[in-house]
């Protein structure tokens, strides 16, 4: 039996004589599925509403031909269809067979036919039109495995993409609220959840606390505070396991938090333990208003995401411990100096307050110079340490009463040097050096110890050089009584250009004027 007798021929041709013939041999070779047409106008709409597999057709009929017909039907063939349209003619001359070919037919045989020769190629079109209809359900099938393989590709790179998101968070120094904040964007977005919370294990209390979430109607959630082992976020921390409740709604009774959740119509709950190193840091909480039974794809997902929290609580943890470490420690360095600033003034009775006093005026002529804040803690240590290579001077020359020789004032200019020497060694004081070791250095170079010159002086010890001179002028010493401001303020525009950096005593200068109380 022909494999296309089930097929569907619509013959059109005005003449009944030929219209039996064929559907008499048709019907001999098994084709029952057989429609006739002597009228071609009836043509379009039986095609509408049987859609053949085949149509054998006539060129000359009245009314309507062959050519118009096929014009006719071409809207109707979906674009990629293949529709074979055999045409039957008495016309065999060149040109009615290249415009019939060129009109859409797919094949062409003069009449009278041969009664085999139009079985076969019958056979051969719709073996065509057979083997088309299953190339194109294949593709179909085809385009439907590509389609799922690129929604599962794009929702794998999605994961991806979520989780170096979070990566990035950590690896950026973010704080921890906004690394919890974006992780839990990330999981509702990625995951299709209602809301999600981070429960955080308290280190003092044992008890896990609520820390972030997202997704909830209300903000009673937030109350959440939980012992270890309590209820099921309790119980995901102490057996450190995923713990999954479906129809929530219904055995909401057994949920410790019931009344943080009213209103919230959850159904589903999933707690994933944060565990970093080892060590329980909270819980995550998942939460859907519908119950959905997930896959191990989204639960591993899920505890992937977990993971990466946990993550960011310990290097949170840590980070936290290494700057309040930091911190002590600077306080310990910035006490020691303070210290040592304290003792060379007691040493020093003639300069008692001296160095606090030259400390907070320098670090307004630094900022009012436009120092960056973060410079002007080391201008602070510097202007605190100015004098401290004097520790390295003979008692008998940094106390004597009268005029110093020669010899001794060679020894005296050393202290800026016996500074660097002391300070250089301390690596966290090596850019405070400026001002102990530059700050007896003129503009004209002729200071010393290096006759350093302009704006070879740093800016840190050229500002502190007219604060420094100012302080000593009205301060009182045995040897002289403390200047006036005018005098004193004469003598500091005197040197402007010589021992001074001119900028440097004009932001003075205005410093000064701003502030009364001098």
């Amino acid at each position: 039996m022909n494999l296309n007798s089930s097929a569907k021929i619509l013959i059109v041709d005005d003449q009944e004589a030929n219209l039996l013939v064929l559907e008499k041999l048709l019907k001999k070779e098994g084709y029952e599925n057989l429609r006739t047409l002597n009228d071609s106008r009836q043509t379009l709409a039986v095609f509408q509403e049987w859609q053949p597999d085949l149509l054998l057709l006539d060129l000359m009929m009245p009314h309507m031909d062959g050519f118009a017909v096929m014009e006719a039907l071409k809207p109707l063939i979906p674009e990629g269809d293949y529709f074979p349209i055999l045409v039957l003619t008495a016309d065999i001359t060149s040109n009615a067979r290249q415009r019939a070919l060129s009109s859409g037919a797919m094949d062409f045989i003069a009449k009278p036919f041969d009664a085999t020769e139009i079985i076969l190629r019958i056979r051969n079109l719709l073996q065509t039109r057979a083997l088309h209809k299953q190339l194109q359900e294949q593709n179909i099938v085809l385009e439907e495995k590509v389609r799922q393989r690129t929604a599962e590709l794009h929702r794998r790179l999605q994961n991806i993409e979520a989780l170096h998101a979070i990566d990035m968070a950590i690896g950026g120094g973010l704080d921890l609220k906004l690394t919890l904040s974006l992780a839990l964007d990330q999981i509702i977005s990625q995951l299709d959840v209602d809301a999600a919370s981070v429960l955080l294990l308290n280190p003092h209390t044992q008890m896990l606390e609520y820390a972030a979430g997202r997704g909830f109607r209300g903000r009673e959630i937030e109350r959440s505070r939980l012992r270890v082992g309590e209820g099921h976020a309790g119980r995901a921390a102490l057996q450190r396991r995923t713990v999954i409740v479906h129809n929530l709604h219904s055995a909401i009774h057994e949920f410790v938090r019931a009344d943080l959740l009213r209103g919230e119509n959850f159904m589903s709950y999933y707690g994933v333990p944060l565990i970093a190193k080892g060590q329980i840091k909270g819980v995550l909480e998942v939460f859907l208003r519908n119950d959905r039974t997930a896959d191990n794809e989204w639960l591993n997902f899920l505890e992937t995401l977990a993971a990466q929290i946990a993550i960011a609580v310990d290097n949170a943890s840590l980070f936290e411990s290494l700057q309040r470490a930091i911190m002590d420690l600077t306080i310990a360095y910035d006490t020691t100096i303070e210290g040592w600033s304290l003792a060379m003034d007691l040493r020093d009775k003639e300069t008692e307050g001296h160095t606090q006093r030259v400390t907070q005026w320098t670090i307004k002529l630094a900022r009012a110079a436009g120092l960056p804040e973060k410079g002007l803690a080391h201008v602070r240590r510097g202007a605190l340490l100015h004098d401290i290579g004097k520790i390295g001077v003979p008692d008998h020359i940094l106390f004597k009463a009268g005029k110093l020789t020669d010899d001794e004032w060679t020894i005296m200019r050393k202290h800026p040097t016996f500074a660097y020497e002391m300070l250089s060694r301390i690596t966290y004081l090596k850019p405070a050096l400026d001002i102990p070791y530059c700050h007896h250095e003129k503009w004209d170079g002729t200071g010393y110890p290096r006759g350093l010159k302009g704006e070879q002086i740093p800016l840190a010890a050229r500002l502190f050089a007219v604060v420094d001179v100012w302080d000593a002028l009205r301060s009182d010493r045995p040897y002289r009584p403390s200047w006036s401001t005018e005098k004193t303020l004469e003598h500091i525009k005197s040197l402007s250009g010589t021992h001074f950096d001119p900028k440097a005593v004009e932001l003075f200068l205005a410093m000064i004027s701003e502030n009364e109380e001098v």
